[in-house]
């Protein structure tokens, strides 16, 4: 049995995941699990990963969730290039501060504001308030100063000059606030010519397959996801966007 990655490409790691693995040519077995119809919550799925969550690994019979665990696990199996977990004590250890600031941050505010645009009035069928709108963007606006300042730099990747797992990790998560139809490069020079180099270094036709789905979200309707989940959807969206 090969690898198999099981994944939805509307999340965003799955996305990460997905595209470090189309990119760099490692054979994988793209196993379909749909968040919205509930397939993360099957016991044939608890069975890779019984916290019921996507990204997940199987490797014959070695199974890993969490997706920074799956794309380090996959850059030593498969010996990628060096430049996308350097092997350069400082450029590695720039992805790894990336990456510890990077959930709480640029993860945590772009899903507020998919939250706040997409999934709330989706839910409850009313427009999303003005001000939550406003506040989540002014949050996404302070970390994404923080990002361009701290870790970009002048520089065209996070770790320098060729891409890295950080940059991989940090554009993901920023489409899912273009899918929610705002645009975090619109006056931002510098966080759009990145935006440019990471999508060219993974390439541009993969980057935009990967990103179809997000890209479509507004199309989602609440007839496709599934009735048992819909209720518990409500009050975990509506108390996170509280």
């Amino acid at each position: 049995m090969g690898l198999e990655l099981y994944l939805d490409l509307l999340s965003q790691p799955c996305r990460a995941v997905y595209i470090f693995a189309r990119s760099n040519n490692i054979p994988f077995e793209f196993k379909q699990v749909e968040l919205f119809k509930g397939q993360q919550r099957t016991e044939e799925f608890r069975k890779v990963n019984m916290l019921m969550k996507v990204p997940a690994l199987r490797d014959g019979s070695f199974t890993l969730a969490e997706s920074v665990a799956i794309l380090l696990y996959m850059v030593r199996k498969f010996k990628t290039p060096d430049h996308w977990y350097p092997s350069d004590l400082q450029k590695r250890a720039r992805v790894d501060e990336y990456l510890s600031w990077h959930h709480l941050n640029i993860r945590e505010k772009g899903s507020k504001l998919f939250l706040t645009k997409v999934l709330l009035p989706l839910l409850t069928g009313q427009p999303p308030p003005p001000e939550k709108v406003e506040g989540a963007i002014e949050d996404l606006n302070v970390v994404l100063k923080q990002f361009e300042e701290k870790f970009l730099q002048d520089k065209p990747f996070i770790a320098g000059n060729e891409i890295s797992l950080a940059d991989l990790a940090a554009l993901v998560e920023l489409m899912q606030t273009v899918g929610a139809g705002y645009d975090p490069f619109q006056e931002r020079p510098k966080l759009a010519a990145w935006h440019r180099q990471v999508e060219e270094a993974v390439g541009k036709q993969l980057f935009q397959e990967a990103h179809e789905q997000i890209l479509n979200i507004k199309n989602l309707t609440t007839d496709k996801i599934a009735p048992e989940l819909l209720e518990n959807f409500k009050q975990q969206f509506l108390k996170q966007a509280a």
